[in-house]
């Protein structure tokens, strides 16, 4: 593994900035037509099924039959896809996109004590003002307004989606500290494991699935296809080249993105905080990852001399 970022690592974590901003969006289309339950059982099993055609596309095969190996995978499995997606879908039938994506910007201050003391990624001064930085710029986004907890079951919906980046972080630190495995290989797996946890699940409490119509089938299938295999593919690639601390700015573009897909999609207003936080964020990324961008554009400008 490499610590350093390359210019690969920088376009994955930009890819997944974008792609994860618009999902909270297509979220909250999928619930219009389907139970919370269902729509994260439909993305993990899609998902498994499209990772799973490319192993077998590509001649991949199973993992060797290590116990170590396959209690990581498990582990993993839980914490990145069975329960943030059954917390988020839950969790967005009650609180803004918005604030769904939002909380996806708590990771960084999540992962960093946790990497520090179970990984092999110290933290530094210099990163821990970055990330302080970006983390505020994201409470700035959220306004006054939202930071106050609701009535009724949104108190419960915005614990749920916090919950969910806490299981994000933790499974950042799994994947980092996984022994060797294929990273397509073990993406398709973490989504075999959501899916066989989620499956009983969603039988036993919402049914099986039928079609909804064009909106929400659609908006389930591209849930299952783009933001989870494709995004989980591209997540424990870069966690494995540059470290789980690195994966964390792809939360601080998250309510970036997440917003302006508001305002282009669904009309939204873009009040002056948006603004104001947006610089603040992308300061506090520059501060946290100065060295690592100084490297890769030195690197960049060496290959092409």
């Amino acid at each position: 593994m490499t610590d350093t970022p390359t210019s690969r690592d920088w376009g994955g974590v930009i890819s997944l900035g974008l792609i994860w901003g618009a999902t909270f969006m297509v979220v909250s289309i999928a619930l219009e037509g389907y139970g919370p339950v269902t729509v994260a059982t439909a993305r993990t099993t899609l998902g498994a099924v499209a990772l799973l055609c490319v192993m077998a596309a590509t001649g991949r095969s199973l993992p060797r039959r290590e116990g170590r190996l396959w209690a990581y995978i498990a582990l993993i499995g839980l914490l990145s896809t069975a329960l943030p997606f059954v917390l988020l879908s839950w969790g967005q039938q009650y609180v803004s996109s918005a604030f769904a994506g939002l909380s996806m910007a708590a990771i960084p201050l999540m992962v960093l004590p946790l990497a520090h003391f179970f990984s092999d990624e110290p933290l530094n001064l210099r990163k821990f003002i970055g990330v302080s930085l970006g983390f505020s710029g994201a409470l700035v986004l959220i306004g006054p307004g939202q930071a106050q907890l609701g009535q009724g079951a949104e108190p419960l919906a915005q614990l749920a989606c916090i919950a969910a980046a806490l299981c994000y972080s933790v499974a950042s630190v799994f994947t980092r500290r996984c022994p060797p495995v294929d990273p397509v290989t073990l993406a398709a797996l973490t989504l075999v494991v959501g899916s066989v946890t989620l499956l009983p699940i969603m039988l036993i409490t919402e049914g099986v699935p039928g079609w909804a119509g064009p909106r929400s089938g659609w908006a389930i299938i591209a849930l299952g296809l783009v933001p989870t295999a494709l995004a989980t593919l591209l997540r424990v690639s870069i966690i494995r080249s540059a470290g789980s601390v690195f994966m964390t700015l792809v939360n601080y573009q998250v309510p970036i993105w997440s917003m302006m897909f508001g305002a282009w999609i669904l009309s939204e207003a873009l009040p002056l905080r948006f603004f104001i936080a947006l610089a603040m964020i992308l300061t506090g990324l520059a501060i946290s990852q100065w060295l690592s961008l100084s490297k890769m554009l030195r690197g960049g400008r060496a290959s092409a001399r």
